[in-house]
């Protein structure tokens, strides 16, 4: 990614002068390799040494840390998801076990698409980015009249026995088609009609249909996309028209919704005074009920598949499961988990992206480590009171297997990523 200045690249001979040229031959003759500086302004003195082997960079393997940390979350998951869900498989008249290796089936699945997505090369993956993009509007246009009301709003769609949520799947493509757009664009990336507009193209209209029914999603979406744009070096006043469209939109969206303005008012007056002395029984209801789950945790929590709170709760298996961790882990447990998404965006951001070889490679790791770990921050920040309450799902943890498919699939692309990275990396598997 350019950084100021003007770039240039010089050969040089290493027992000669410099010089512009570049012969082959002269390479097999000496037995030398050349070297090439690749520095802004000619500023020779400042530049890393690179042969041109070196410049094709040999593929090595995957970030171990990174897998290890993805797996430890799908295990905690499954432990979360059997002591949430008993009593709702109480309620659909069937067993815990049932659902359990339902949920097993699918993490199952995660993993080899994973597997999968990360054999294939993060470039070819973001060239065909574009055929499911569009394949997911026209899914998000479809839910808005054939699909599955649950807990009143239609996120889910049923094709051939299997329900899924397009938003999800909406979300990653438009995230990864973002950073192929910004890198393809770095030369020109100032240009607010060749670089700014074409970008807004995506990014507002797979916003929108997304925050028709899934409102949360649409606003943390919205924002990575204004983190890459940063990354990508999108000049701010640029940037500050999303802004201001989004700002605009999010309070058209919530003004419309009786049920929106009843959970963000509930917010405020919760912030302002918190009830203790009475059962909340309307919009207040599920926050309430998490918090008391969250108090009962204590140090060390109540104990694995203790929890009592799961038969409040609307949905303790999915939206509240960090509730659950929190009341038979303890904070223990509670900021276990937390400390795994930290080490995603830590391998994700600090180390795939940074040593990533070129602008792409740099962009689609922030995103998939931002698509993957700032759902799982605000899942969490919602069951303690920190934020409204919203339907994000936790990846790996929640039970589902929209959120753990697509999750899966962008964490293949980390590990895919770091694969081609400019050196290798600590923690990385050399044949992996």
């Amino acid at each position: 990614m350019k950084t100021g200045g003007t770039s240039s690249k010089h050969w040089y001979k290493p027992s000669s002068e410099p010089s512009n040229e570049f012969n082959e031959t002269d390479t097999h003759k000496t037995n030398k390799p050349y070297v090439i500086y690749t520095t802004p302004n000619s500023a020779a003195g400042l530049a890393k040494p690179l042969s041109p082997e070196e410049l094709d960079l040999p593929q090595q393997g995957s970030d171990r840390i990174l897998l290890v940390t993805i797996l430890m979350l799908m295990i905690f998951g499954l432990l979360a998801v059997y002591s949430s869900i008993a009593f709702f498989a109480e309620t659909r008249g069937t067993t815990a076990w049932s659902l359990l290796s339902n949920h097993m089936v699918k993490i199952g699945l995660a993993v080899v698409v994973m597997l999968i997505f990360s054999k294939i090369h993060y470039r070819q993956i973001a060239r065909y980015n574009l055929f499911f993009l569009i394949l997911s509007w026209t899914l998000l246009v479809a839910v808005l009249f054939f699909g599955d009301v649950v807990f009143g709003a239609r996120r889910s769609i049923s094709i051939g026995g299997i329900s899924f949520q397009p938003s999800m799947m909406a979300s990653a493509a438009l995230l990864i088609h973002v950073s192929n757009l910004l890198s393809e664009k770095q030369g020109y990336i100032k240009d607010a009609k060749r670089s700014f507009l074409p970008i807004l193209f995506w990014v507002l209209p797979t916003c929108a249909l997304i925050g028709l029914e899934d409102f949360s999603s649409a606003g943390l979406l919205l924002g990575i996309c204004l983190i890459l744009m940063v990354v990508g070096r999108i000049s701010l006043p640029q940037m500050s028209i999303l802004f201001l469209i989004g700002a605009i939109g999010g309070m058209l969206l919530v003004t419309s919704s009786a049920e929106r303005q009843s959970r963000v008012q509930e917010y405020i007056q919760q912030i302002q005074q918190i009830e203790s002395t009475e059962l909340n029984r309307g919009a207040g209801y599920q926050a309430q009920q998490s918090y008391i789950a969250i108090a009962q945790g204590q140090l060390a929590g109540v104990g694995i598949g203790k929890s009592t709170q799961r038969n409040f709760l609307p949905a303790p298996y999915n939206d509240f499961i960090y509730s659950i961790i929190t009341e038979e882990y303890g904070l223990i447990g509670a900021f276990a988990v937390l400390l795994l998404f930290v080490i995603v965006m830590i391998r994700g951001i600090a180390v795939i992206a940074r040593r990533a070889e070129d602008s792409l490679g740099i962009l689609l790791a922030t995103a998939c480590t931002l698509g993957i770990v700032l759902f799982g921050f605000v899942n969490a920040m919602v069951a303690s009171g920190l934020l409204p309450v919203t339907g994000l799902p936790m990846p790996f943890v929640s039970y589902g297997g929209t959120s753990s498919l697509i999750s899966a699939a962008l964490a293949g692309i980390l590990l895919n990523i770091s694969k081609h990275s400019r050196d290798r990396l600590p923690g990385v598997s050399q044949t992996a």
